[in-house]
């Protein structure tokens, strides 16, 4: 069996973004290294922004696993980033939130992105980047969607 035309294309693309995101968790890891996180620690802490959530609610959000987001929120919580509360909705599922630790390392995240994002656009067209976010935003829709169906 072939692949057709757009059928090659799409794997291209997908290699493509399986390479971009090990260098944007790379570059990550490096922006928030002194911070004592990791990429995958930020993604975390910054599913928190938006306020407190339950592990399964953050993997959920971020197409992560729960035993992966477990793992990470277990750690920030040793390293006084998470706090947790009981939680009203479920006996056994806490809620977690930035603690006054990880809402100032988000708060130095936040500027260090920004600057980071600033300076790494430069010379890059808006037009193309508004296109490719939507092209890949679409790809992670129809996977979703494919993937529900089937479950």
């Amino acid at each position: 069996m072939h692949h057709t035309k757009t059928g090659r294309k799409l794997t291209d693309l997908i290699l493509e973004i399986f390479r971009a995101n090990g260098a944007i968790i790379n570059a990550g890891n490096a922006l928030v290294k002194d911070l004592g996180l990791t990429s995958a620690r930020w993604q975390v802490l910054g599913a928190l922004t938006e306020g407190p959530a339950t592990v399964s609610d953050i993997a959920r959000h971020m197409g992560l696993s729960r035993q992966n987001v477990q793992r990470i929120a277990n750690q920030l919580i040793k390293d006084g980033f998470i706090d947790t509360r009981d939680n009203p909705a479920h006996r056994r599922a806490k809620l977690c939130s930035l603690s006054p630790s990880g809402r100032k390392a988000m708060d130095e995240i936040t500027t260090r992105q920004i600057a980071w994002a600033n300076e790494f656009s430069k010379g890059m067209e808006l037009e193309e980047m508004t296109v490719a976010a939507s092209k890949i935003r679409s790809i992670r829709e129809k996977l979703t969607n494919d993937h529900e169906v089937s479950e």
